[in-house]
C-alpha cells in the first residue's frame, strides 16, 4: 500500500505527464544555477583581493556597449522561457483535452469544511472522505473522471501520484481524471487554504482491482447493518439533531449537511482521514469534534455519558 505523496514516484497517466516536465524543468535550471555558480566562483577567484594590488589599484577593463553581450542574456533567457511555456502547455493541453472513453467512471466530487463527499451518480452510491477507483493496466486503463465543485469556499484537490491539483469553487465546475496502474493507497491534500482546518483536509484514495472495486460498490448498495445490539444507540440517533446533518440509509437520516454515514464504521479513518477509526474515536469525536479539530463545522452534541457509548456503539457497526 502506497502512503506517500512523492511527486517523483507517478502512478498514473496525468502524474507520469507532470513528472517528465518536472525533470525538464529541473534539467535546465539545474544548468542555469551551474553557469551563473559557475561564472560567479570564477570572477571571485579571478578576481579576488591581492596584496600586490593594493599598493597599485586599477579599474579592470570596462566594456560598454556589447551588443552581443546584451543580446546573449536576452535572447537566450526568453527562449528558455518560451521552451518552458510550450512544454508546460503541451503537457495541460493533452491531459484537458484527452478523449474520455465511453466506460470511463464518473465521480461528482463536492469540496465541504473541512472533508471530502463522493458521488458516483452512475452506481448510487454516495461516500465520505475515502475515494474508491478501479485500476487499470497500460493495455486498458480505466481512467475515473472527476467532476469538482464546493459547497462553501475555495478548496483544491490534490493527490501528487495521481495528477496535479485541480481547483474546486463554489457557482463553478472543473473536471480531471485520473487513471492508476497499481492497486494502493494513495494520499493527498486539500491544495488550497479553506480555513482554520485546511491542514486536516486530507485525501485518501483506494485503488483496487476491478473485482475488489465492485464487491466494494455492491456493499456500499447495502443499507445500514442492523444490530440488535445497538438498537439503542440507533434510536438515540435517530432522536437528536445527528438526522438532520448526516444520512444513514434504510433509517429516516437524511441530512445532506455532513458525511453520509451509512458505512462509517467500515472506514479506515474519521474527521477526513486525519483521525483513525476506533471506537474510542468515534465516542470522542462525537462528543467533541473540536478536540480533534477546532473549529470543525459540527456541534458539541451535549449527550450524557450513555447515550453517547450508546451511539458511539452503534456507529461502529455501520461498516
Amino acid at each position: 500500500m502506497s502512503q506517500v505523496t512523492n511527486i517523483f514516484a507517478p502512478a498514473a497517466t496525468p502524474a507520469h505527464a507532470i513528472f517528465h516536465l518536472s525533470l525538464l524543468v529541473l534539467g535546465i535550471t539545474s544548468c542555469i544555477f551551474l553557469v551563473v555558480s559557475g561564472l560567479l566562483l570564477y570572477a571571485l577567484i579571478r578576481f579576488r583581493n591581492r596584496a600586490s594590488a593594493t599598493s597599485d589599484p586599477q579599474e579592470p577593463a570596462q566594456i560598454y556597449g556589447s551588443n552581443q553581450i546584451e543580446l546573449s542574456w536576452t535572447v537566450i533567457p526568453v527562449l528558455i522561457v518560451v521552451m518552458l511555456f510550450l512544454a508546460t502547455a503541451r503537457i495541460i493541453f493533452s491531459t484537458e483535452n484527452a478523449p474520455k472513453p465511453s466506460d470511463a467512471l464518473d465521480i461528482t466530487v463536492i469540496g465541504h469544511q473541512f472533508w471530502w463527499e463522493y458521488r458516483y451518480p452512475k452506481l448510487g452510491v454516495v461516500t465520505a472522505n475515502e475515494l474508491h477507483i478501479p485500476t487499470g493496466d497500460a493495455a486498458h486503463p480505466i481512467p475515473s473522471y472527476l467532476t469538482m465543485s464546493s459547497a462553501d469556499t475555495d478548496h483544491s484537490f490534490w493527490v501528487p501520484r495521481l495528477a496535479g491539483k485541480m481547483d474546486l469553487i463554489p457557482n463553478k465546475i472543473n473536471t480531471m481524471w485520473i487513471d492508476p496502474l497499481e492497486p494502493g493507497l494513495f494520499l493527498g491534500q486539500c491544495g488550497q487554504y479553506c480555513g482554520t482546518q485546511h491542514a486536516k483536509m486530507l485525501i485518501r484514495v483506494y485503488a483496487d482491482r476491478p473485482a475488489q472495486f465492485a464487491a466494494w460498490v455492491a456493499h456500499q448498495l447495502q443499507p445500514a447493518a442492523q444490530d440488535p445490539a445497538a438498537a439503542e444507540g440507533q434510536a438515540v440517533f435517530l432522536r437528536n439533531a445527528c438526522i438532520s446533518c448526516h444520512t444513514v440509509a434504510g433509517t429516516t437520516a437524511a441530512g445532506r449537511f455532513g458525511p453520509d454515514l451509512t458505512h462509517v464504521g467500515g472506514r479506515d479513518t474519521i474527521a477526513s482521514g486525519s483521525v483513525p477509526n476506533t471506537a474510542a474515536n468515534l465516542r470522542a469525536f462525537v462528543d467533541n469534534p473540536a478536540h480533534f479539530k477546532p473549529g470543525a463545522l459540527m456541534p458539541e452534541m451535549h449527550l450524557n455519558a450513555h447515550d453517547l457509548d450508546a451511539v458511539a456503539a452503534y456507529l461502529t457497526t455501520l461498516k
